[in-house]
């Protein structure tokens, strides 16, 4: 993990507080409600000869929180083409914002606080861009996970993978809590870990094969523990459920947060 330094941790979080640091939001220039994550490297857990040990990762910026059903209402009042009953097939399956009541009404099932979910990955595309955003790259989406409330490298904080790996041993709850109720990483984000799975733009894994291009390279993110180590069920419970996507595939505790360019 590379080192931090007291110069960016200053600016790390965009009028959030992460490991008890200010921000300098207006300084900064930072989108609302998204984190500045800073610069750093993410190893590829199960890389290849073809795959680099080590990944630079520019600074962006993250959601705090994944997007939530009122967000997602938003976005489908302003393009019906993304509403349920209108969504083409090739861009989303038979489940698509499946808890909703119609194409305006999330209902009691989709809370308006609550993450949205039985959204595809075309679907949580169209919306980042929307905004002006854009979806996570594998390597920003562990790197930012990889980080403990108190410290960046999570790997190396007991608590941290105690609960992590307690959270991928109990099923998803039929109606998700609302999004922002998890303790806030060390870089000012919440709910990487404990609440959804989370799409992500691309991926590096020797588990899906060499099939670039394919809608099978297109997965979520839960979790960044160190897959190298095979007594890691999470990782490999993560790694599975994403070999197994499309692009078109929606599930019950499957959502997504937007990243932005510096």
């Amino acid at each position: 993990m590379k080192r931090i330094t007291t110069k960016v941790l200053i600016a790390l979080l965009c009028g959030f507080t992460g490991h008890g640091v200010a921000s300098d939001a207006a300084d900064q220039g930072c989108p609302p409600a998204m984190a500045l994550i800073p610069a750093g490297r993410y190893s590829p857990p199960f890389a290849d000869d073809r795959t680099p040990k080590q990944i630079e990762v520019k600074s962006f910026y993250l959601d705090v929180v994944p997007v939530s059903n009122s967000d997602f209402l938003e976005f489908v009042r302003a393009n019906p083409k993304w509403r349920r009953s209108q969504v083409k097939r090739m861009s989303a399956d038979d489940n698509y914002l499946k808890l909703w009541l119609s194409d305006l009404q999330p209902g009691p099932a989709a809370a308006s606080n609550a993450p949205v979910t039985y959204v595809s990955w075309f679907a949580a595309k169209a919306y980042c861009a929307w905004k002006g955003k854009r979806l996570p790259s594998t390597a920003e989406w562990e790197y930012a996970a990889a980080a403990s409330p108190t410290r960046p490298d999570g790997e190396n904080d007991a608590d941290f993978v105690r609960q992590v790996r307690q959270w991928y041993a109990t099923p998803a709850p039929v109606t998700l809590p609302p999004v922002g109720r998890t303790p806030t990483n060390y870089f000012g984000v919440q709910d990487i870990h404990g609440l959804i799975w989370e799409w992500v733009a691309d991926f590096y894994t020797s588990m899906t094969g060499d099939d670039a291009g394919t809608d099978r390279q297109l997965f979520c993110g839960a979790g960044s523990q160190n897959a190298k180590d095979r007594s890691d069920f999470p990782a490999f419970m993560r790694y599975g459920f994403r070999s197994s996507l499309q692009g078109s595939y929606t599930v019950h505790n499957l959502g997504f947060r937007c990243a932005k360019d510096l």
